[in-house]
């Protein structure tokens, strides 16, 4: 088994430069001696003891991830994306923890990684309050926010990584508009985050501003849990109950995320009423079961690979420099069109009866 010795004999530098190598101490290393350092570890198979290397710095090639819940399938998504970027580019694992929105649990989850010495992490919340974060960065963790933007009534301490929230829910209206929808609804669980709210604010602008006569309105189904995580495709379903008995019944719906539209399209079948011929049905995340759902559904789809790829970099950067001044990133989503969104059965027939098309 190759050692750090025989690593620094091969490319004839000190144990000391490698081992800065190792521990993401190479920015004032020359180029060429950080190639051949790199070239020796490779040709050796080399791989650090990481029980003595934690003994020695107390720090562990580990980032943290604080989610709300796994069984939400975007969160479990994100994370096999951050996982990969770790491990590809930096050696690193990554610890998922569900903290359920729970601030308490959050802090003292936080307050564990930093004992474990965990000296990053990348938080999904979406609630208000960040002192318990700004706590732990005190501490001397870096931390990447994902989801939530930085407040400009703040100074910021750390980097904030999310999707453009408010052009998802223009994205989603418009859409279902242009099929001529003119009774739209946005289904959510009761709790509210600062994602959905934005969600909502760029659904009910692109209703505003679509210069037709559109009404829409937000139907929230509440399970007796604060946010709802755990029970999406559940929550789409109770909604769809809602939806059936409504004396005007919206004809194209958009739901806060994948999972919830889902669920909403299993319960809309269960009522008797065909997607899309009855009610048009839209997305958010692009989860992977979207594309297998029945009919396959149509969503507005989050750039996992970039936010990933960013937040692990942004980590790793902040490991190495915490002096680093905060940064926002948004990413834009996309639509993705699928077979959930037609034009509403009122307008097909219209059009029919006059002879033209739908």
């Amino acid at each position: 088994m190759a050692t750090i010795q025989d690593v620094a004999r091969l490319a004839n530098v000190s144990v000391s430069s490698v081992s800065n190598v190792l521990n993401g101490r190479s920015e004032r290393m020359r180029e060429e001696t950080y190639a051949r350092i790199q070239q020796a570890i490779d040709k050796l198979g080399y791989r650090p003891s990481q029980i003595a290397r934690h003994l020695k710095t107390g720090h562990i090639p580990i980032l943290g991830m604080l989610v709300p819940t796994t069984s939400n399938p975007s969160f479990g998504q994100l994370a096999v994306a951050v996982e990969e970027v770790a491990q590809r580019k930096h050696d690193y694992r990554v610890l998922v923890c569900n903290t359920y929105r729970d601030k308490q649990l959050e802090a003292k989850v936080l307050d564990e990684l930093i004992g474990l010495g965990i000296r990053a992490v990348i938080v999904i919340s979406s609630l208000n309050d960040e002192r318990h974060i700004e706590a732990a960065i005190d501490r001397g963790l870096a931390v990447v926010s994902y989801d939530l933007g930085i407040d400009p009534a703040r100074p910021a301490k750390h980097d904030h990584v999310l999707p453009d929230n408010r052009l998802a829910g223009q994205l989603a209206a418009s859409h279902l508009i242009a099929h001529g929808h003119r009774h739209l609804a946005f289904v959510k669980p009761k709790g509210a985050t600062i994602s959905r709210r934005e969600k909502i604010e760029g659904f009910m602008q692109a209703v505003r501003q679509s210069g037709e006569q559109c009404s829409a309105q937000i139907i929230d189904i509440d399970d007796g849990t604060r946010f709802g995580d755990g029970e999406l495709g559940q929550l789409g379903f109770q909604a769809a109950q809602q939806i059936s008995r409504l004396a005007q019944r919206p004809t194209g719906i958009a739901a806060v995320n994948d999972m919830t539209a889902i669920g909403l399209m299993a319960g809309l079948r269960h009522c008797g009423l065909s997607v899309p011929e009855d009610v048009s049905v839209i997305g958010m995340d692009n989860i992977s079961m979207s594309e297998f759902a029945w009919p396959p559904l149509t969503t507005v789809a989050t750039p996992v690979a970039d936010v990933a790829e960013t937040m692990v970099e942004q980590a790793i950067a902040r490991i190495r420099q915490p002096s680093l001044a905060p940064r926002e990133f948004s990413f834009p989503p996309r639509l993705v069109e699928r077979q959930s969104v037609a034009a509403p059965a009122v307008t097909v027939s219209t059009a029919q009866a006059s002879g033209g098309k739908p």
